[in-house]
């Protein structure tokens, strides 16, 4: 979906969005994004790169991990420099919409990380996510160091081994490169715009088909 179709359907059905969530939406804990003790410490925290598809789910689903201190919607993989939403959303800058995930390693471990990208993301789709379609919304882990690589790769391997999925995982694991935050509007969406975001969530069918996916494995 391009974002102005995405804007156009969001503003069209706010009004809906508000009768259907407003007593129904989940709650987020109040916890979620706070730095950990460890981290108001001074401790060494890390970072991961994940991409699955629209960045205000991705960064929802990363934010409500126990360990995780912040996730930043941005950008990565393309060959533009200081890319803006207008041209990644377009399609033509080779960018993926994806974020980076500030985590605590004393609280969560990038396996456990990985693990839950995969239970939060429609692995068999390299074709877009949901109902967001074409390259800026294919989903990827950017691992940015050998460890990091070699943890994601014997992860996606055991998955696919254990024959759980209909086909093979079909996300590309890739050198991690440059990362652009993306405007200020879209940080913390989930938020900020509670009713609109559960609204698209919803009407994009991400949890429906992370369901049929995962079963009870789903991890949104």
């Amino acid at each position: 979906m391009s974002p102005v179709l995405k804007r156009t359907a969001l503003a069209v059905c706010a009004l809906a969005a508000l009768a259907m969530f407003s007593l129904n939406a989940p709650r987020i804990p109040a916890n979620a994004t706070e730095p950990s003790t460890a981290a108001a410490a001074g401790a060494a925290l890390d970072t991961a790169i994940f991409a699955s598809g629209c960045f205000w789910c991705t960064e929802s689903d990363f934010e409500k991990v126990p360990g995780v201190v912040r996730a930043v919607s941005g950008y990565t993989g393309g060959h533009v420099a200081n890319p803006d939403y207008g041209i990644v959303g377009q399609g033509r800058s080779g960018h993926t919409e994806a974020v980076e995930v500030t985590f605590d390693p004393a609280r969560v471990s990038y396996e456990t990380l990985v693990e839950h990208y995969w239970r939060t993301t429609d692995v068999v789709d390299n074709g877009g996510q949901f109902c967001d379609r074409g390259s800026q919304y294919r989903p990827g882990i950017f691992p940015r160091t050998p460890e990091q690589k070699d943890i994601a790769e014997k992860s996606k391997a055991a998955i696919d081994k254990s024959g759980i999925l209909p086909s093979p995982i079909a996300v590309e694991i890739t050198a991690a490169s440059k990362f652009y935050p993306a405007e200020g509007y879209h940080q913390d969406y989930y938020k900020t715009n509670t009713l609109k975001y559960h609204f698209y969530r919803q009407g994009c069918g991400r949890d429906a088909r992370l369901n049929a996916l995962w079963g009870k494995q789903a991890g949104h």
